[in-house]
């Protein structure tokens, strides 16, 4: 999953995160270095200081030992080694660490440096307590040196995003103006010829294209609605002076009011399809009331020839009176489909419309469909499975947009006491 958080909240962090680690392992490599090196410093200086105070008592047998530079140190032979302290008396030539317990109980730590030549032994001692504090104390001030820079690195961070990214939020803040204004301007004059300027003219490219394309799309709906409202108000007005003539059979009559239904629902789907196009509530600023009891009368007289010689029933249940701010024609188009899929995928039993309070349902016992395809259904090119699947899958993809673009919410769900499935609207 890709991160949410803001760019410059990213490259902030990132900076911090690069100094504080850089001079973390700056820190680290000195402390190292400086350890590595001064231990190697005493442990040459207390062997020379060993290897002097042996062969000064080699020269001068009868003379005390010069001791040592660094700190009082020991000679004896062979045969007086037993003075010499007991974790001392089996120490070979060499720099050795000892620990041991102080008078006062407290862990006393020192190096000592052994040295044996021509049975004559000299010890040269060192503690390391002091050095000890002083490395605890340089330990403490780098860390503290580490977070100073750590915070340095974080408001530099937050100087220089601010730097880097202005042109960025420039053009961001451009384009959510743009947004809210709905008029598009050129953005690439208002920056320079960089990577942002670049972008900004890449946009400016794309608006204008796509600009262009939504003017031809809403000049070929027009078009297209005005051609084809002549030949269906023809057709319309042709069926109604045949059904007044007194010699029509009832088959006939029949017929017509068939191509007269067809003719209505092509209108409606052509209206529907035009507000669809324009993308605005022309409804509810035109004042139009519909009562959604009596448009679903409609669509259900208008779906009867569906049903064939199929066992089944279709059901009005009106419980609570609902009018909507919508065109008639564009609640019957949804209404069209929704009942229409219903009496299609129903092979017998009984369809079911329920008006209630603020919704409608079509509640049908066909093979029903599956929880995670309900959703999926309402995708453009998705087309149901089972009984009658034929088509383009374009049907509930309409109904979803007009209801969207009217505050609706339309849905799908699987029938939980039998088979079937249950489509709902919610008029918001």
């Amino acid at each position: 999953m890709q991160s949410r958080r803001k760019l410059r909240f990213r490259l902030v962090v990132s900076f911090a995160l690069f100094g504080f680690g850089l001079s973390a392992l700056f820190a680290f490599a000195a402390l190292n270095i400086r350890s590595r090196v001064e231990d190697q410093l005493v442990n040459s200086s207390l062997m020379d200081d060993a290897k002097y105070a042996n062969q000064f008592a080699q020269a001068h047998p009868d003379a005390p030992g010069p001791g040592s530079r660094l700190i009082t140190g020991m000679t004896k032979s062979e045969r007086t080694i037993y003075k010499a302290p007991l974790p001392w008396q089996n120490l070979d030539t060499g720099i050795h660490d000892i620990n041991e317990l102080a008078e006062d109980g407290t862990p006393h730590h020192y190096k000592l440096a052994v040295y044996r030549e021509n049975g004559i032994i000299s010890f040269v001692r060192y503690d390391v307590s002091r050095e000890e504090l002083g490395k605890r104390q340089l330990i403490v001030s780098v860390v503290a040196a580490v977070f100073l820079f750590g915070l340095l690195s974080l408001v530099l961070g937050f100087w220089l995003s601010r730097k880097v990214l202005k042109p960025v939020s420039d053009l961001a803040q451009r384009l959510r103006d743009f947004r809210k204004n709905g008029k598009a301007e050129l953005l690439a004059p208002h920056f320079a010829d960089d990577e942002v300027g670049e972008l900004a003219l890449v946009l400016d490219e794309y608006s204008q294209r796509l600009t262009a394309m939504v003017e031809r799309d809403r000049e070929f709906n027009s078009d297209v609605s005005h051609e084809l409202r002549t030949p269906l108000a023809v057709i319309s007005s042709t069926t109604e002076l045949l059904q007044g003539s007194p010699d029509l059979t009832d088959k006939l009559r029949e017929r017509l009011k068939r191509i007269e239904r067809s003719s209505r629902q092509a209108t409606e789907l052509i209206e529907a399809l035009l507000l669809l196009s324009r993308a605005e509530r022309r409804g509810p600023t035109r004042g139009e009331t519909t009562d959604v009891g009596k448009v679903a009368s409609d669509v259900i007289e208008s779906q009867r020839p569906q049903m064939r010689d199929k066992p089944l029933e279709v059901e009005l249940s009106v419980r609570q009176p609902v009018s909507v701010n919508a065109p008639a024609s564009v609640l019957a188009v949804a209404l069209t489909n929704l009942i229409g899929n219903a009496i299609k995928y129903t092979l017998e039993g009984r369809v079911t419309v329920e008006v209630s309070a603020n919704r409608i349902e079509i509640i049908d016992t066909g093979p029903g469909i599956k929880p995670e395809d309900a959703e999926r259904l309402f995708q453009r090119g998705v087309r149901g499975e089972g009984a009658g699947g034929s088509g383009a899958g374009l049907g509930l993809a309409i109904v979803r947009r007009l209801c969207d673009l009217y505050g609706w919410d339309v849905s799908m769900r699987p029938r939980t006491d039998t088979n079937g499935a249950i489509a709902s609207i919610v008029f918001g």
